[in-house]
């Protein structure tokens, strides 16, 4: 990391110099995620603040890393702010314009974008909902300001597009065979259910047979899951309260996108 964004990734015993990018990408590199230390609150009191990724990174440094450069795993949104930023330093351009440049238009993906700062959703959409607390009324989150969540997970979709992309994506439209490869090579992260974690891609056993493979996300009044096999079958679900759910509604998600993929195999 240290090569690339030489200078950033220090503080809180987080060392760019130790921590290679495939660590980063695969949440092997011990730094903190900074959604830990955001509180929803803020959030929801002010949801059109914006956000400035550097500032949200060094709030995640600001803390003891986690664990030592890949001797474990956890999940961290502070990872993709980082890969964000690699991006821009790489190509010059910020990641949203090479994420629409590389994979919105070619893939004609009429319905995805990367909002940037905008607060609007554009075209028709569901209403995103939150609920501060355990027996608080629910709160209409649907105007936000995207950049709580940068890189990490500020864009928009359809299922149809979201399906598109991950039958692009593992049918090799997208990347070269070894790149592919490389993306697919996973490490366990300890869940119950066999789950493992390759390079910004995730794989889950499925109980007809074979992997699924995708990744799920969510932003304050959404969340996503999606995932197909390497076969062809692909779905997606989507849900429209994400701050607030519950374990149950996350297990709720997998369980039917799981469900669709046996059911398109048989």
């Amino acid at each position: 990391m240290e090569r690339y964004l030489p200078g950033v990734v220090r503080g809180g015993g987080n060392d760019g110099r130790r921590i290679t990018v495939r660590q980063l990408l695969q949440h092997t590199s011990g730094i903190p995620d900074y959604l830990d230390f955001l509180k929803p609150q803020d959030v929801l009191d002010n949801p059109l603040a914006h956000y400035d990724a550097h500032d949200l990174v060094k709030l995640a440094l600001a803390r003891p890393r986690v664990f030592d450069p890949g001797a474990g795993w956890q999940y961290s949104n502070t990872g993709y702010l980082l890969a964000g930023m690699l991006i821009e330093r790489v190509t010059g351009h910020p990641y949203g314009e090479e994420i629409r440049r590389r994979i919105i238009e070619p893939l004609a993906l009429r319905q995805t974008s990367v909002p940037d700062d905008a607060s609007q959703i554009r075209g028709p959409h569901p209403r995103g909902y939150a609920r501060p607390g355990k027996d608080a009324q629910l709160q209409d989150i649907t105007a936000l300001n995207p950049t709580v969540a940068g890189a990490s997970g500020s864009m928009i979709s359809s299922g149809a597009d979201f399906n598109r992309f991950l039958d692009a994506l593992l049918g090799g439209e997208l990347l070269a065979p070894v790149q592919l490869q490389q993306m697919m090579k996973t490490r366990p992260t300890g869940n119950r259910d066999g789950g493992a974690y390759g390079l910004g891609l995730e794989s889950h056993p499925l109980p007809c047979g074979g992997l699924a493979w995708g990744h799920d996300g969510g932003i304050p009044g959404f969340q996503t899951t999606g995932a197909a096999t390497d076969d062809g079958s692909q779905a997606t679900a989507m849900v429209n309260l994400y701050l607030g759910g519950t374990d149950a509604q996350n297990n709720d998600m997998a369980s039917a996108a799981q469900t669709a993929l046996c059911e398109g195999r048989s």
